[in-house]
């Protein structure tokens, strides 16, 4: 495998499980040193097991102020992945005030605080960088009810990929976003066991299949790589062609 990261420090928020997971580890293959932050002990513990060389942060991400903190900490940071998610399934006329505020807290405030504070980094040390925020189908079109809160993070998350592309490319930095349509983490789980919803809404794509694992990460290495050195600002649906009909 190349190793496209060589002398890179990486972050990737998010980073003990699923994409956040998978791409750090991936990171680590390609020459990377890699930063994870998580909110479970439990996982951070497990990923640090399978992947020795990975340095993990416990912190709740929705922390601002403790969150800040622990990114200064790691000085420079070449390549930022913002992955922390949070999701779940509620209708609008139901949705209540705090669950509201902990999805937007984790999803979107998150992403603009820990990208503010690498991205102040890079500019005061002259260093070009890249940013994926991992977002999400939902974050441009509502293909499925009921996910209110969810949808409004993802959105705002993307706007904030557009925003920090236009200050942010001066200075060398490059900011982009993944939007995937349903993928099998543990994020999906309940609606990956059941078959009857998977297999309607795998017929919506005219691929005919949701995303796999493999291919987030792959976007979010390309887009980290200089192989995408003229883009930014992008929203990139890997969605199976989903939001095109």
């Amino acid at each position: 495998m190349a190793r496209r990261f060589e002398d890179k420090t990486a972050l990737v928020t998010g980073g003990s499980r699923g994409i956040g997971k998978a791409t750090a580890e991936r990171l680590v293959k390609e020459g990377a040193k890699v930063y994870a932050i998580g909110r479970s002990k439990e996982n951070l513990e497990k990923l640090k097991a399978d992947n020795p060389s990975i340095i993990t942060i416990q912190v709740d991400i929705s922390d601002w102020d403790k969150t800040k903190a622990s990114v200064e900490q790691i000085g420079i940071v070449d390549l930022l992945v913002n992955n922390a998610g949070l999701g779940r399934r509620e209708y609008f006329v139901d949705e209540k005030k705090g669950k509201f505020e902990d999805i937007v807290d984790t999803n979107f405030k998150s992403a603009f605080n820990v990208t503010q504070t690498v991205a102040r980094g890079m500019i005061v040390s002259g260093r070009r960088g890249a940013v994926v925020n991992v977002s999400s189908v939902l974050g441009i079109k509502p293909v499925l009810p009921g996910f209110t809160s969810y949808c409004i993070s993802k959105a705002m998350m993307d706007m904030l990929t557009k925003l920090t592309a236009l200050e942010l490319g001066p200075h060398g930095i490059r900011v982009n976003s993944i939007n995937p349509t349903l993928i099998p983490t543990d994020m999906a789980k309940q609606y990956y066991e059941d078959e009857e919803f998977i297999q309607m809404f795998s017929n919506q794509h005219p691929l005919g299949k949701c995303a796999t694992l493999e291919d987030a990460v792959n976007a979010t290495i390309f887009l980290l790589s200089e192989d995408s050195a003229m883009i930014t600002g992008s929203v990139l649906a890997i969605d199976g062609g989903l939001l095109q009909y």
